[in-house]
């Protein structure tokens, strides 16, 4: 059996820790880093070094893992005099697992090969409940000889491992998905109330949707959230606007706008704006409950 490489993690928050703490049982030798502490702390009772900065953390590393929340963040950490690339040997993967802008991807990977390393876009999908299980969907930009090489640690976070290409198409097969996830976040709220004010019963009304045309991971995996009252505080608005954003961004680079894209976006700028950034994603749900009057909860149907 082949030695595993050395990892550096960056960024253990809501995805980054589960994926980091399944890649630490799988017997890899990982160092994390993140500016909160305090979210280190799991790693390094189950086995993880814990770096004290971003140089400490990769300079031994021969497979660099990021998770960050978007491109201001990675760009923070990877760019300029004091970047994780400006600290790399050559021969090291970049293995960057943050849902990222195309032009910036572009910019890392252009930067990365002057310095003799691999840079690999494997943003993911599923959700923090699938990254703890290790069943994240994965789509990979970048060297298909890098890809291969660090298969095995893809198949440690993820059940579904797809190259799709150059990078930046990592970004964009993410971001598409996560169109067709915001859209059907909205529409299934007001699917549900169309329902609910007919006096039918919620559960009935969500039974009928997964067993219709009308099924989708999104009625599968978030209604019980609308249901419980929380709204999924797993992902925030501040995450729905950003990638939508990007969605938007990668349709005007290409020369055409989104309808769906563009009133997606304005819905999730409208709740944030209304429930504040860090407000769960399904608070968009909660705008036509409270514009309504009527909160979709199966236990009681209750009106405000």
């Amino acid at each position: 059996m082949s030695r595993k490489p050395l990892l550096a993690f960056i960024g253990v928050g809501n995805m980054g820790n589960p994926m980091a703490l399944n890649l630490i049982r799988a017997g890899y030798d990982v160092t994390v880093f993140d500016i909160d502490p305090g979210k280190t702390h799991n790693l390094q009772v189950a086995g993880a070094k814990v770096a004290q900065s971003l140089h400490a953390a990769v300079k031994s590393a021969e497979v660099v893992m990021v998770s960050l929340p978007g491109p201001p963040q990675v760009a923070q950490v990877m760019l300029g005099s004091d970047g994780v690339l400006a600290h790399l040997k050559p021969g090291v993967t970049v293995i960057d697992t943050t849902t990222s802008s195309v032009e910036l991807i572009q910019q890392l990977v252009n930067e990365s090969t002057k310095k003799l390393i691999d840079y690999l876009e494997a943003p993911v999908t599923n959700a923090v409940d699938f990254a703890a299980l290790g069943k994240l969907s994965i789509f990979v930009g970048g060297s298909s000889t890098a890809f291969e090489k660090h298969k095995p640690i893809f198949e440690v976070i993820g059940e579904k491992i797809f190259h799709v290409g150059k990078a930046g198409n990592g970004a964009t097969v993410k971001l598409l998905t996560n169109l067709l996830w915001f859209v059907s976040a909205a529409t299934i709220g007001e699917a549900l109330m169309l329902g609910a004010k007919a006096d039918i019963p919620l559960n009935t009304v969500w039974e009928a949707i997964k067993s219709s045309a009308g099924n989708s991971w999104v009625a599968e995996h978030d209604v019980p959230s609308i249901f419980a009252g929380h709204y999924d505080p797993s992902f925030s608005l501040a995450l729905c606007c950003k990638d939508l954003g990007l969605i938007n961004d990668i349709a005007h680079s290409q020369g055409y706008t989104l309808p769906m894209g563009a009133h997606a976006l304005a819905l999730f700028e409208k709740a944030k704006a209304q429930y504040g950034p860090d407000a769960a994603e399904l608070h968009v749900v909660k705008l036509l409950e409270d514009r309504v009057g009527h909160y979709l909860r199966p236990s009681d149907n209750a009106k405000s």
